[in-house]
This record gives C-alpha cells, sequence and structure tokens, in this order.
C-alpha cells in the first residue's frame, strides 16, 4: 500500500500554507492550536496521521519565538502519532543571519535551531533564500533549498526585457545573488560599498549606473535602511529607474512607510512572510512562492529530481 502524504499548517504563515495546499489540490490537515494563558502551546491533531508522510508547513517570522516553539512541539506531536515521516517546509527561516561569530563571546544561533531541530528526530527542512546557504551544512539531513529567484527573473524579465538594466548587490554578500539575476540580462553588476562618500553623504558605488534601470537584489527587508541608502547612492549617480527585491519581507518598525516614501519605484517580495494589512503600500508587488513548495513537495514524495525548479518559471502569481 503506498504511502499517504498530508499537509499541516501552523500560525507562522497560514495564508501560504492555503496557497500551497490549493497549488496541490490536497486539504489542510485538521489540527488544533491553542495557547493556554501562561504562553504554554497545545497542539492536538483530529485526524490520523499514522502511517503518513507529514509536510508541516510553517514561516518561523514574527512573532519568531513563540513560532519556534509551535514547531518543535508540532514535530514531536506528528512523531508520537506514528507519522511515517515529518519534512518541515519552513519559506522563512528565521535566526539564519546569526550564521558564524563575528565578534567575541557571540553565540551561533543558526547552529542552535539546527541541532533543535535534528534533536526532533524530523526527518527533513525544506527552505528558501536562507542568509547565508552554507547554512545548509548545519544539518545532518536532507535540506532542500529552494530560491525565489528564478520568480524574479521572470517578473523583471518581463517587465524590462529590453531595457539596459544593472543589477545592484546592497553589500558584496550579496553578488553572488545579483550575478544569477544580472545573467538574465546578460548586464553587469554593481556592489554598495556601505562606507558614506564625505561629501555626499550616500555609499560608494563600484559600477557605473549613470542611465541604467538598476535592481536591487537581496534576500531579505528588514529596517529598510540599507535599501533606502543604496537607493539614494543610485540616484545621486544618475540611474534612471530603481527597483528593489527581496525574497522575505519582515518590514521591522516603520519599514514600511519609509520605503513607500522612498525613491523606489518598486518593492518586490514574496509571501514567504506575512505582510499585515498596516505594513502593506502602493510600491508593495508580492510574488507567491506556493507554486515552488508544492512542486518541491510532489516532486520529494515521488522520489524525482528538484532541479528545474531553480530554472526561471514560465510564469508568475501575484498575490493580491
Amino acid at each position: 500500500m503506498p504511502t499517504k502524504m498530508k499537509l499541516m499548517s501552523l500560525n507562522g504563515n497560514s495564508e501560504l500554507s492555503k496557497r500551497i495546499a490549493e497549488y496541490m489540490g490536497m486539504p489542510l490537515l485538521d489540527c488544533t492550536i491553542s495557547h493556554f494563558s501562561d504562553g504554554e502551546i497545545s497542539i492536538n491533531l483530529n485526524e490520523s496521521v499514522r502511517g503518513c508522510n507529514v509536510y508541516l508547513l510553517d514561516s518561523v517570522a514574527e512573532p519568531v519565538n513563540t513560532n519556534w516553539m509551535e514547531l518543535l512541539i508540532a514535530i514531536d506531536c506528528l512523531k508520537r502519532a506514528s507519522a511515517n515521516s515529518v519534512a518541515a517546509v519552513l519559506p522563512y527561516f528565521s535566526y539564519t543571519r546569526a550564521d558564524r561569530k563575528s565578534r567575541s563571546r557571540e553565540p551561533i544561533t543558526a547552529k542552535l535551531f539546527a541541532n533543535l531541530i535534528e534533536m526532533t528526530e524530523i526527518d527533513r527542512v525544506i527552505t528558501m533564500d536562507m542568509h547565508a546557504e552554507q547554512i545548509q551544512g548545519f544539518f545532518d539531513m536532507p535540506v532542500d533549498h529552494l530560491k525565489a529567484m528564478p520568480l524574479f527573473e521572470r517578473y523583471f524579465h518581463d517587465k524590462e526585457a529590453n531595457s539596459d538594466v544593472v543589477v545592484v548587490a546592497p553589500s558584496h554578500s550579496s553578488s553572488k545573488r545579483a550575478r544569477e539575476l544580472a545573467e538574465v540580462f546578460d548586464s553587469q553588476i554593481a556592489i554598495i560599498d556601505q562606507r558614506k562618500d564625505s561629501k555626499t553623504n550616500v555609499p560608494d558605488i563600484v559600477g557605473n549606473v549613470e542611465g541604467k534601470v538598476c535592481i536591487i537584489m537581496d534576500d531579505l527587508i528588514d529596517t529598510g535602511t540599507r535599501l533606502i541608502n543604496t537607493a539614494r547612492a543610485l540616484n545621486v549617480a544618475g540611474a534612471s529607474t530603481i527597483y528593489a527585491a527581496a525574497t522575505h519581507a519582515i518590514f521591522s518598525g516603520d519599514a514600511a512607510k519609509r520605503l513607500n516614501d522612498s525613491i523606489i519605484e518598486e518593492i518586490v517580495v514574496t509571501d514567504s512572510v506575512v505582510v499585515d494589512d498596516d505594513k502593506d503600500f502602493d510600491k508593495l508587488v508580492k510574488l507567491s512562492v506556493a507554486p515552488m513548495f508544492g512542486d518541491a513537495i510532489n516532486s520529494i514524495e515521488k522520489c524525482e529530481s528538484t532541479h528545474y525548479l531553480f530554472t526561471m518559471r514560465d510564469d508568475v502569481d501575484i498575490v493580491e
């Protein structure tokens, strides 16, 4: 008898979970997640998962620590309910910015959470655009590290295919990501040196952007400060149009308002993180990663290659 597959959603990004389930033509597992008055979390399964391959859908974004505890408790719940296998599907994996010791007496929190997940004896992690790709090596289990780049490639190719494009890395660590998008346009990249010029009070630019359509490419947007400073530098250097793209829209504090007030034409993100109504704004474009994760789950379940997921998509689904 073939093993049955089931999808279970936690509270980290329930809207994306529904989109993934709808794309795959499957219902979400019937479960109850409740919090006691002191913050303790209780999870109950209202249907059997015995012998099933369960894909646990969750983005561990704000409230980060609560969502991490929900994830760990849910994994334990599924294991004790005799699931055949459990895979954590984490479109956004928080704490990956803490991937090394940059100062003395500092934790490597990304490794800590990799250890915590492994302690649950989970079978697989499926995630997207962790801050540093080498974090995959923190796990001694299969990690499918997807990229949102195929979505951005299609979106900007359709929008600016005939333009003179330069893709901009807002820091040296973002240059690889910028190069991937630049290959679609067979164009050059520019890199922002965050040290400010004493005369203009804006960062220096390595590369020519004068008269160019500039696309700033990063993995996430948190406070938006680096992005806004980069756009200011590009404007001073004579860029004709400025776009920005990043996988994860965290938007801490007043980031949404500041970005909407900036000189950036559009800010293109994915739905890996929930963007609340009060953080949505006119310049924001959200591309759905639901088809990519749905295809990844189907391929893994069928023991097929996921290589095709790393090429430019035929189309993109814009979230309204």
